[in-house]
């Protein structure tokens, strides 16, 4: 590892940044954590679009793996330590409670004043009732669900039956469809961080939500909770470039560029240009003692975390590790690299694929066994299949 240039910026290469993921995202054995909130606490924020994605993840990462889904069960739905509300990107992520406050003013609150713009003027153009009967209707449906707990749409509009009210979107579009309030209704009160999904209908693995009233949280200035928010981050994926950080925010670079000169955030020099770190993160990282294997699941946030992925991604692997959407499929890593892809098929069996054409050998292929035997093993009877399908993915499963 390099320990810097001429102009005084420490140079960080590809191997220290493998080491500091490895051991920042918890992928490394002795750097595996007892508890999902440990885990969401170093990654600050878990990918809740496809629910297993946030169970596999957890795994991946606990010292007992046994433990995942009563405990992940345990932080989500009865502590509520953990919670699973909309975040950057207008994405839905798993977050520590006491993250709520700062995703929610850093990086909902303008997308929610879109959202929100947006369904009156749907149903404005719709004929349908104003922002005046829609706000009433909301203060009911809030009303409703403290006194229930939990709820579905659909009981939630038992309670509220103005929430069945439907109506046209897109008239004459190629995509006009009927929409129902209580379905965007609460999508924007998700955005707003007034809702969040609470229980599932079914196992874990389900996509069918309950919903719930959001923890309480305080209502930060916008711009200290984007720098609240890029510090945590930065902490845990630094060093990342000003590309990888707008792309995760989701935010204007001017805001990125605020939040950085406001943290303190220091200049380093990276293969593909400048990065940053938090202030005190110049030191360089070893790698861990031991190599190591992990099977990461569909939308992990390691493999999601950067928009520049060359450094642990080799670039012709993206078009079967990926969908059409930009959406990632399960992951093989070895040692800070992605070398190929995972799969469940029908009887339970967890089959693994090698893509890369360097550097896995023999000691590798038997650590990724070993990770596989370690996922079938907590899994048990339970299937996962990813919400987003990859080509290699579909293939494995055959």
């Amino acid at each position: 590892m390099g320990d810097g240039t001429g102009d005084g910026v420490r140079y960080i290469d590809a191997q220290e940044r493998r080491a500091r993921l490895a051991l920042r995202h918890r992928l490394a054995p002795q750097a595996r954590v007892a508890t999902p909130e440990a885990v969401a606490d170093a990654l600050l924020a878990l990918h809740g679009s496809d629910p297993a994605t946030v169970y596999l993840a957890v795994g991946a990462r606990l010292a007992d793996p046994a433990a995942t889904v009563p405990e992940t069960d345990r932080a989500l739905y009865a502590d509520r330590s953990l919670v699973r509300m909309h975040g950057m990107r207008h994405t839905v992520f798993v977050f520590p409670t006491g993250s709520t406050a700062v995703v929610h003013a850093s990086t909902g609150l303008a997308v929610a004043a879109r959202e929100r713009a947006g369904l009156v003027k749907d149903m404005a153009k719709a004929g349908a009732p104003d922002a005046g009967w829609l706000k009433e209707v909301e203060e009911s449906a809030l009303a409703a669900l403290g006194r229930l707990g939990q709820a579905t749409a659909a009981e939630l509009a038992r309670e509220e039956p103005r929430l069945r009210e439907r109506f046209v979107y897109a008239a004459g579009k190629p995509y006009e469809g009927v929409h129902t309030v209580v379905t965007r209704l609460l999508r924007v009160l998700g955005v707003e961080g007034k809702v969040v999904r609470g229980r599932p209908l079914g196992s874990w693995t389900s996509s069918q939500f309950r919903w719930a009233l959001a923890p309480e949280h305080a209502e930060l200035p916008v711009e200290q909770a984007q720098s609240d928010l890029l510090r945590h981050w930065l902490t845990a994926c630094g060093p990342a470039t000003e590309a990888d950080l707008k792309w995760w925010t989701g935010w204007r670079v001017t805001d990125v560029r605020r939040a950085l000169k406001a943290i303190g955030a220091r200049a380093v020099t990276l293969d593909e240009g400048t990065g940053y770190v938090v202030e005190d993160d110049v030191d360089p990282v070893s790698a861990p003692a031991q190599p190591w294997a992990a099977l990461l699941p569909a939308l992990d946030p390691t493999a999601m975390g950067w928009q520049g992925r060359d450094w642990y991604l080799a670039p012709e692997l993206r078009p079967q590790l990926f969908d059409y959407s930009g959406n990632v499929g399960p992951t093989v890593w070895w040692n800070g690299r992605v070398v190929g892809s995972w799969a469940q098929r029908a009887d339970g069996e967890i089959v693994w694929r090698i893509l890369a054409d360097d550097g896995v050998g023999g000691a590798a292929e038997a650590a990724i066994e070993a990770e596989a035997e370690r996922l079938a093993g907590w899994l048990g009877t339970t299937r996962v299949t990813p919400r987003f399908r990859t080509p290699v993915e579909k293939e494995l499963v055959r």
